[in-house]
């Protein structure tokens, strides 16, 4: 329904609509964030520092107290039943608004000895304005008094065409009021234990039309090609074990099962395989592509960036040397002789495995027989592009594969399209990291401990957050940072810079010369997140570190001490706010990254930590995935049993199958 049926002005909705409010809908589902109780306490029962509301009369001419600037206290008194009061209400200096012998209503904090420190008044009675007030976010040119005249024009407008998608029967279970009050009771309260009933309802609806969706895509998505079962002996595949100078964790081998049952199914597979920064993810896909080979299939590996991709073709030829596999590289700066030729084998069936960017859904690149897709979830496909890749081959099994780790349950939650193995244990051997805070906003601290450690063949990453300086925010940038650090360490060492900014042949030449110890220090942004190996970067330094989220810094250091020598990192902060320091000393205190994780889930959401979701697929306002993960649960499982009984449940036919053409992955 059109806001214009309510009578918003148009200038009034271009405010709303950077709200994210266009409709009369929006308006409804525009909670708020809290609540104001006003109660009206008797006069004996109050403490000091109370928050109190009283109504008096004024007995005495206001007058002020000019502090110096633009700060003053108007002071006057009140009287009431209970007696005479003196009232300080700070940087109002409106003397003509308090009028003698006027009846004004007080909220504000009681100082003790009849002294109240006003914090808010009005003119209104007292006894209209107790009891439970919503207050939203609101922006400039739009105040509470408006978002709740507009919410109560709303529903009076659309209150009759609101109905319940939870079922009677699932409402009934759990004892939930409907869609309905449950609208009315978070915007019109009167008492907490309405607004506790509403809240019940309206996140259970979340989690459960989410659920909905993405379990029907993944039914949509699954798809059984008969007959078409990956053929080989699981023997054969584990003789791979033999080419490992390690024995396998008991996660990685479990994965690997997951991965092979998968494979060896008529199912096309879509899995995620979910660990912390160097726990074998890739080296577990290996398996699954060494299986698809066994097949006599072909696979492809998917890497984010080029010189990853050159680093996945080395490891695997490393892995494979024994083995009678190809593995080739393909990416845009292969000369044309040498890609065509590529091309050429690939289309042959003369390369086994090709790892390249998203060079491998151009239409030249012809596989004589695609078995399985392997790929980084950071960077994952959308649907149009997955299509592209099935048609490439008969059976085409996905892989993606997820450095940022959550607690399994919550996975199976979250990415409800997706099956999901989990590696929680890191391999033996894995060099440990210390992490310190320093509590400064320069490397002045640290600057002689970190140039000792390059001296003694080490080599170091400086992170800033940001490129270039900007004036606004006054962020650490590695434009300025490079340039200092070039200016006072450039002649005894060989500093570089690195950002997004650059062309890829610019970044890869950059960390190729890293790779090849010919730089000391790289002042870099997080391009380097997803990076490469360099067995002797062993020391991060990490400016403003605040500025980055948990399970980002965690990516960050996770590109040091992956050779045989211990990391160091150090986070350089010189804020103050307890809460910014108390997520930084999580890192000082743990390397656990699903730990890490899971404090990052829960204080800043989903959004940042899974990256971009499926566009169609219903958000969450009001639940939160770590605090309401029972019912987050709870609803993953009813609606697996409203979809499997899904011909007794019209309305949620027609909701999933309204909401499954709209779906589709972001790249």
């Amino acid at each position: 329904m059109d806001l214009k049926t309510i009578r918003i002005s148009a200038k009034k909705q271009e405010i709303l609509a950077n709200m994210n409010i266009h409709c009369v809908e929006d308006l409804l589902t525009y909670y708020p964030f809290r609540y104001e109780n006003i109660e009206a306490v008797p006069f004996a029962q109050w403490q000091k520092d109370d928050k109190i509301a009283t109504a008096g009369i004024i007995v005495t001419r206001a007058h002020v107290i000019r502090l110096g600037g633009k700060r003053s206290i108007t002071k006057f008194k009140i009287m009431n039943k209970d007696g005479e009061f003196d009232v300080s209400l700070f940087n109002r200096p409106w003397v003509s608004q308090f009028k003698y012998n006027e009846t004004i209503t007080i909220i504000g904090k009681y100082d003790g000895k009849n002294k109240i420190t006003a914090l808010q008044y009005n003119f209104k009675p007292l006894q209209e304005q107790l009891g439970m007030t919503p207050v939203y976010t609101v922006r400039e040119g739009i105040t509470q008094r408006d978002i709740r005249n507009y919410v109560d024009k709303a529903w009076q407008a659309a209150h009759h065409t609101i109905t319940d998608l939870i079922p009677e029967d699932l409402r009934t279970k759990y004892r939930l009021i409907t869609r309905k009050e449950s609208i009315y009771f978070i915007h019109h309260p009167d008492q907490y234990e309405s607004v506790k009933q509403a809240l019940r309802y309206l996140k259970y609806e979340e989690f459960f039309r989410f659920q909905l969706v993405m379990q029907a895509m993944k039914a949509k998505e699954t798809v059984v090609v008969k007959g078409h079962a990956k053929q080989f002996a699981m023997e054969d595949v584990w003789e791979l074990k033999h080419a490992l100078s390690f024995s396998l964790t008991a996660d990685q081998q479990k994965a690997i099962e997951d991965i092979l049952q998968d494979l060896a199914s008529d199912q096309v597979m879509y899995r995620m395989v979910q660990g912390d920064v160097g726990c074998g993810k890739t080296l577990v896909a290996a398996f699954g592509l060494y299986a698809c080979i066994l097949a006599h299939k072909q696979a492809a590996l998917m890497a984010p960036t080029e010189i990853l991709a050159k680093q996945h073709g080395q490891s695997l030829k490393k892995l494979f040397r024994d083995f009678d596999v190809q593995v080739e590289v393909l990416y845009s700066s292969l000369k044309s002789a040498e890609k065509a030729a590529i091309l050429k084998r690939l289309a042959n069936n003369e390369i086994d495995i090709l790892v390249g960017t998203h060079a491998l859904f151009q239409e030249e690149v012809q596989f004589y027989d695609l078995g399985m897709v392997v790929a980084d979830e950071q960077h994952r496909f959308g649907v149009g592009q997955r299509r592209r890749l099935i048609e490439k081959g008969d059976k085409v099994d996905f892989l993606l594969m997820s450095a940022t780790p959550i607690p399994r349950t919550l996975a199976l939650s979250l990415y409800g399209d997706m099956d999901v193995s989990t590696i929680q244990e890191l391999p033996q051997g894995r060099m440990p990291i210390t992490t310190k805070l320093i509590h400064s906003a320069s490397m002045g601290p640290i600057l002689n401990e970190v140039l000792e450690k390059i001296d003694e063949g080490n080599q170091c990453y400086v992170v800033c957050p940001a490129i270039e300086k900007n004036e606004e925010t006054n962020v650490k940038n590695v434009t300025d940072i490079y340039m200092g650090m070039k200016s006072s360490l450039g002649k005894k060492y060989t500093i570089e810079l690195l950002h997004g900014k650059m062309n890829a042949q610019e970044k890869d030449d950059i960390m190729n010369r890293f790779k090849a110890q010919e730089i000391h220090i790289l002042v870099s942004t997080t391009v380097i997140e997803v990076g490469v190996d360099v067995p002797s970067a062993n020391i991060m330094v990490i400016y403003d570190a605040h500025r980055f989220g948990l399970s980002q810094i965690h990516q960050l250091r996770g590109r040091i001490g992956r050779g045989n020598q211990k990391g160091w990192c150090y986070l350089l902060s010189a804020a103050k706010e307890e809460e910014s320091l108390r997520r930084l000393k999580i890192l000082v205190k743990t390397s656990d990254g699903f730990e890490i994780a899971h404090y990052d889930l829960a204080l800043r959401g989903p959004g940042d930590i899974l990256g971009t979701r499926q566009s169609g697929v219903p958000g969450f306002i009001l639940g939160d995935v770590v605090q309401d993960v029972k019912i987050l649960e709870v609803a993953r499982d009813d609606a697996a049993y409203v979809l499997a009984h899904i011909d007794q449940y019209p309305a949620i036919e027609r909701f999933v199958s309204k909401q499954l053409p709209q779906e589709s992955y972001l790249d």
